[in-house]
C-alpha cells in the first residue's frame, strides 16, 4: 500500500510539474509595475524599500518616465527584476515552483524568487552588474545582433572562421540565435551569415556585447560582489544560462552566476532540459510573454501562461 501511495505522489507531482521562467532585458514598458503599486501593500513596499536601495526613483521612471529613460542599463536591469520578483511575491500560495530559469538577467530575478538570494541582495547585484555593464560597454564599442533562419552549428561555424570578437550570445530557440561581438566582427558575420543562408542579419539597439569576452571587465567587478553576498539553498533546482542545467547547491549557483556575463544564454537548451525534467506547463513573471513564444518554438504543444497577482 505504501508503494502504491509513494508511486501515486510521483506520478501526481510531475503530471502537474511548473516551470517559472524570468524574462531579461528588452521586456521593459513605460507603466510596468504601476499596477502592482497600487494594489498591494507589499508590493508598495518593495518598490519603497528598491528606491532607498538604489538611491534615486526608480518607481517613477517605471511608471511615468519615457522609453529613453527605461533604454538605461542602470534603469533597465532593475526595473525588470523590480516587476519580476515583486509580481512573484504577490502571487502568495499559489507560486509553487517545481523548477525555475531566468534569461540572463531574469537568471537573478529568478534566484530571488527561488529563495536563493533575498530582495536586497539581488537587487544590489543586479545595479552593480548593470553598472559594471555599462563600464565595459563604454569602454569598447561593441554591439549584437539577431540572426534568423539558420541552425546554430552553422551559425557557430561562419562565428569561427571570423578573426575579429564575435561569439554566440543568446540561444533563444530554434532558428533564432543572438550573436555579440567588436562592431567589425558583427558587420562581417551578418554579411557572411546572409551569404550562409540566413533569412535575417539584424543588428540590435543595444549598448554593447553582451554576454561575450568583452565584458570580462564587468565580469571580474560583478564577481567580487556576488562572492560576498551570502546565497542559500533554493525551494527548488534552477536551471542555468551557462549550460542549461539544473543546480540547487549554493556554491555552484553563485560560479554559475559569474561566468553568465562572458558566456551564451543557453535558452533553447534550458527549456529542452526542463520539458525533459517533467515540465508542464511554463509561467512567466515579468513583464511581456516574450519567453513565452520562445518556449512555443521548442515545443508547440507546450502550454505557456502569464503569472497574474492574486487578489
Amino acid at each position: 500500500m505504501a508503494l502504491n501511495h509513494y508511486f501515486c505522489d510521483w506520478f501526481f507531482n510531475t503530471k502537474n510539474m511548473k516551470a517559472y521562467i524570468f524574462p531579461g532585458q528588452g521586456a521593459q514598458f513605460v507603466g510596468m509595475g504601476m499596477d502592482l503599486y497600487e494594489n498591494h501593500a507589499i508590493a508598495k513596499e518593495l518598490f519603497e524599500k528598491a528606491n532607498n536601495i538604489l538611491g534615486f526613483n526608480i518607481t517613477e521612471l517605471m511608471f511615468s518616465g519615457s522609453e529613453e529613460d527605461l533604454r538605461q542599463t542602470k534603469v533597465t536591469q532593475p526595473a525588470i527584476f523590480l516587476h519580476s520578483t515583486i509580481l512573484a511575491q504577490t502571487l502568495g500560495m499559489a507560486f509553487k515552483p517545481d523548477m525555475i530559469a531566468g534569461h540572463s538577467l531574469g537568471e537573478f530575478s529568478a534566484l530571488v524568487a527561488n529563495k536563493a538570494l533575498s530582495f536586497e541582495d539581488g537587487l544590489k547585484l543586479v545595479f552593480a552588474r548593470a553598472m559594471a555593464m555599462q563600464k565595459a560597454c563604454e569602454a569598447e564599442p561593441s554591439t549584437m545582433a539577431a540572426i534568423l533562419g539558420l541552425e546554430d552549428e552553422v551559425v557557430e561555424k561562419v562565428l569561427s572562421e571570423i578573426k575579429e570578437i564575435v561569439v554566440p550570445a543568446n540561444y533563444n530557440s530554434p532558428g533564432q540565435l543572438v550573436i555579440s561581438g567588436s562592431v567589425d566582427g558583427i558587420n562581417m558575420a551578418c554579411e557572411k551569415l546572409k551569404e550562409a543562408g540566413a533569412r535575417r542579419a539584424l543588428p540590435l539597439k543595444v549598448g554593447g556585447a553582451f554576454h561575450s569576452p568583452l565584458m570580462e571587465p564587468a565580469r571580474l567587478e560583478l564577481a567580487e560582489a556576488i562572492e560576498k553576498t551570502p546565497f542559500e539553498k533554493p525551494i527548488c533546482p534552477v536551471y542555468q544560462n551557462v549550460n542549461a542545467m539544473a543546480f540547487s547547491n549554493p556554491q555552484d549557483i553563485k560560479k554559475n552566476l559569474i561566468s553568465q556575463l562572458t558566456s551564451p544564454v543557453r535558452w533553447t537548451q534550458t527549456v529542452i532540459n526542463m520539458i525533459h525534467d517533467g515540465a508542464k506547463v511554463f509561467i512567466e513573471v515579468g513583464p511581456g510573454n516574450v519567453l513565452q513564444g520562445l518556449v512555443k518554438k521548442v515545443d508547440k504543444e507546450m502550454p505557456t501562461e502569464s503569472a497574474i497577482a492574486q487578489k
